[in-house]
């Protein structure tokens, strides 16, 4: 299992070694003591999810309030997206970028974000279904979205019209989002992951 830092701090690719022959394949798509040893904390389990995709829908850019917020450990064990983090955090050094990694059932690399990230798709293929490991349980109150078609982002979307969700539609732009201090801090969102660091997994 290779495991290496993106340029935004806190988002992580993970990619798999795969074992196969002629009867099928086998892989380890997530590792607790792998993934902790490189970002430095455990990842608490709270929650698992599944999301299936028509082709050309994009979902996100969705993040929650820290704390306590919600890191993501994301693999598409069928099809493929274009799976996006999105730095929200206000008073980052990378505030406002965003990188992407094709997340797939042939390489079956996943990615992890810490709280605080924002985190989006496009689904390339058609029933594209993602699995999602999550830190905390849903909390609708504490959960927020950033439209994922904000030019100030510029988010190269692989699809002609994406289609997006009503809540996605409507949510606001990443400054609007700031201005109405939606969005997770930078300072806070580190304390709380270096807080983390010490405390024990449950």
């Amino acid at each position: 299992m290779k495991i290496r830092p993106l340029s935004i701090e806190g988002a992580w690719e993970v990619t798999p070694r795969r074992h196969g022959d002629a009867r099928g394949l086998f892989l380890e798509w997530y590792r607790f003591d792998r993934l902790a040893e490189a970002v430095g904390r455990p990842l608490r389990l709270a929650q698992a999810n599944l999301s299936v995709s028509a082709r050309g829908v994009v979902r996100g850019i969705h993040f929650a309030d820290v704390p306590p917020g919600q890191a993501k450990y994301v693999t598409c064990v069928r099809g493929a997206v274009l799976d996006v983090v999105v730095d929200v955090r206000a008073g980052s050094p990378t505030y406002g970028r965003w990188e992407a990694v094709r997340l797939d059932d042939t390489d079956r690399r996943a990615v992890y974000l810490a709280e605080g990230l924002g985190h989006g798709f496009c689904a390339l293929t058609d029933d594209a279904t993602l699995s999602y490991l999550c830190s905390a349980t849903y909390n609708p109150a504490a959960e927020h979205t950033v439209h994922p078609l904000d030019p100030d982002l510029g988010i190269d979307w692989p699809a002609a019209m994406p289609l997006l969700s009503e809540r996605d539609a409507a949510a606001p732009r990443l400054a609007e989002a700031r201005a109405a201090g939606l969005l997770p801090g930078y300072d806070a969102c580190r304390s709380f992951t270096e807080a983390s660091a010490t405390r024990p997994s449950v």
